[in-house]
């Protein structure tokens, strides 16, 4: 693949896969779900402390626990920074989990994360690249916040509009592009493996531990909130899904677009795949534990 293709998906087809799919998402929200946030209780604030907390001091505890390279390490924190993706609400809907609650949850790290991602990030490249030799790309903050805001923020606007003015084709549209988030995903890692299959295949073994201990450390800490807190099954389960599925397409996003390193992409090529095998097997585990409980109710 010619260098000209590479760029074209990266500035190009990347970014408006990544709105497509936060406009979808805009197409099931309204202006009262903000209100929902602001009252979510103590499941979305919990929610949302491990994504802003808890997760990027996993990410840095695993890299450095398995002593992974620099690009290695710099590559499963960034996964660790962004927040739930979509792909994260299919989850849930599948599992029979609390749908509002990961909905809400996803929400606000999307949110959020526009502002937190380029502060951590400008302190995390230096931190991780400068002895490596090679060259260490530059972030500029107010800029990358005007990207993330312009490819998360503007698209969830625009479908919320679009929900407000023509609810009928909002449903519509919402309806159809409910399958965007995996097929882009599936997409845009196809993609970046194809272009640096070299370099999966050569840090495959030594990243791919790693890369399950943080998807599975941040599952259970998922599982252990929801204990703490005495909530039910299915908000366990939702919690634990909300935590451990990443946005891994904006992951990609920041290493194929804004930082423009293939080599940092490969953790999260793995961790993409990881996340949405850990899922599914989360939620078999917990299909019984839900039919039960709620006998019991």
């Amino acid at each position: 693949m010619s260098p000209e293709a590479i760029a074209f998906v990266n500035q190009a087809l990347v970014p408006i896969g990544l709105a497509l799919i936060m406009f979808s998402m805009g197409l099931t929200l309204a202006l009262r779900d903000f209100a929902a946030i602001l009252s979510g209780g103590r499941a979305a604030v919990a929610g949302l402390a491990t994504h802003l907390l808890v997760l990027p001091l996993l990410g840095l505890g695993v890299g450095a626990l398995f002593g992974l390279s620099p690009e290695l390490a710099l590559g499963l924190f960034i996964i660790s920074i962004c927040p739930a993706g979509t792909t994260s609400n299919a989850l849930t809907f599948v599992g029979r989990g609390n749908l509002a609650l990961a909905v809400v949850l996803t929400l606000m790290t999307s949110v959020v994360t526009v502002f937190t991602i380029p502060l951590l990030l400008r302190w995390a490249v230096p931190w991780f690249l400068d002895g490596g030799g090679g060259a260490v790309p530059q972030l500029d903050i107010v800029g990358t916040m005007g990207q993330l805001a312009r490819i998360t923020l503007a698209p969830i606007a625009a479908g919320m509009v679009v929900r407000r003015f023509a609810p009928g084709a909002a449903a519509v549209m919402a309806q159809r592009l409910r399958p965007t988030a995996f097929i882009v995903l599936v997409a845009v890692i196809g993609f970046s493996v194809i272009v640096s299959f070299d370099m999966v295949v050569q840090n495959l073994l030594a990243a791919t531990p790693a890369i399950y201990a943080l998807n599975a450390a941040a599952m259970a800490f998922g599982l252990l909130v929801g204990r703490v807190l005495g909530l039910n099954q299915r908000d366990w389960m939702t919690l634990a899904i909300e935590t451990g599925v990443q946005n891994a397409t904006l992951a990609l996003f920041l290493t194929l677009t804004v930082l423009g390193s293939l080599p940092l992409a490969v953790t999260q090529n793995i961790y993409g795949v990881v996340m949405l095998l850990n899922a599914t097997l989360l939620i078999r585990w917990f299909k019984g534990r839900i039919a039960r409980e709620e006998a019991m109710a």
